[in-house]
């Protein structure tokens, strides 16, 4: 067998089922559409087998993206769990037979509560689309299993009808990307939109500071002390007037100079790189990478100037940024 040709036959075959299903869209699409909007409850997805699959990805998809839903498994379903189903709930079946036993027994249930029933299927003549409110059709003459049983341009279909209706809830909605980073606080992106400097900078006894006119020798404690390879340098009223890193001070040395006979102002550096204290957290990465000389280190002020905290390029890769 040619294996190569047989992958590029199946991609083939499911990419004919999406043009097919792409001619079929129409005024029931934005039907679904705006029932699934105006509706006051969630959005109940259900389906058996692959199609259960495929119905619990759009659930998933729908409810990180602004529209409440979740997965209801037929056979369950018909053991108790229709009970979550409520007359303000809209109903997504998945069926390509559209005679599915599970959810045809599931049909005076649903119609006895007041739900309404949008069906994904590739029988338009089926128990279960005749039942439905809307019947969104996905026009599969063959599936790319060589035997044409195993569910694979069927599943392709739902699937994507799925995602467009979810992304087209998402846009009505103008879901924004504040609200996705809400929704998914431990994943990267979640992080990226979410955090801020104030959550990850260094503050209290892990700040380092010291006021200018302060000994070198203080100095020195202080970054001994905070492990952060710098200290802030302060006024009387805390306000930043400069920063003294590792890097300040191998200078002064590599100059021959006798650093305990400098003041700290002579070593420090009067114009610090500074980020705010309420910058998002990726933007001090950014801040810190894509400079010239890479910095470790930003010292975090308010919109005063005054002094918050500091924020190490290791706290920021801790989190995952």
């Amino acid at each position: 067998m040619d294996i190569l040709a047989e992958i590029n036959r199946v991609m083939e075959l499911e990419s004919r089922a999406l043009g097919r299903l792409r001619q079929t869209v129409g005024p029931a699409y934005e039907k679904a559409v705006l029932m699934i909007y105006a509706c006051p409850g969630k959005v109940l997805l259900t389906g058996m087998g692959k199609s259960g699959i495929i119905a619990q990805k759009i659930a998933s998809t729908m409810v990180s993206t602004g529209t409440p839903a979740m997965f209801l498994h037929p056979a369950e379903g018909a053991h108790g769990d229709i009970g979550i189903a409520h007359k303000d709930d809209v109903i997504l079946a998945i069926s390509k037979s559209g005679e599915s036993d599970e959810l045809i027994g599931l049909l005076p249930t649903i119609r006895r509560i007041g739900a309404r029933l949008i069906t994904i299927t590739t029988n338009a003549d089926s128990a279960i689309a005749r039942n439905s409110d809307i019947v969104l059709l996905t026009p599969v003459e063959e599936e790319a299993c060589p035997l044409n049983m195993a569910p694979t341009c069927s599943t392709t279909a739902a699937l994507v009808v799925g995602d467009a209706l979810a992304m087209a809830l998402m846009k009505l909605r103008n879901f924004q990307p504040e609200e996705f980073a809400l929704y998914h606080p431990g994943g990267q992106i979640g992080k990226r939109l979410l955090l801020t400097v104030r959550d990850l900078m260094r503050t209290g006894t892990r700040n380092p500071v010291v006021i200018v006119n302060a000994s070198v020798q203080e100095m020195f404690s202080e970054i001994t002390a905070k492990h952060t390879g710098a200290v802030s340098i302060v006024d009387d009223v805390g306000k930043l007037v400069g920063l003294v890193t590792d890097y300040d001070i191998r200078r002064a040395v590599g100059e021959g100079r006798n650093i305990f006979k400098m003041t700290i102002r002579e070593i420090m550096n009067p114009n610090p790189v500074r980020v705010n204290v309420d910058e998002k957290a990726i933007q001090a990465l950014k801040i810190m990478e894509e400079r010239e000389k890479p910095l470790a280190v930003l010292p975090v002020v308010d919109s005063d100037s005054i002094v918050r905290g500091m924020i190490h390029l290791h706290d920021l890769i801790d989190k995952g940024l």
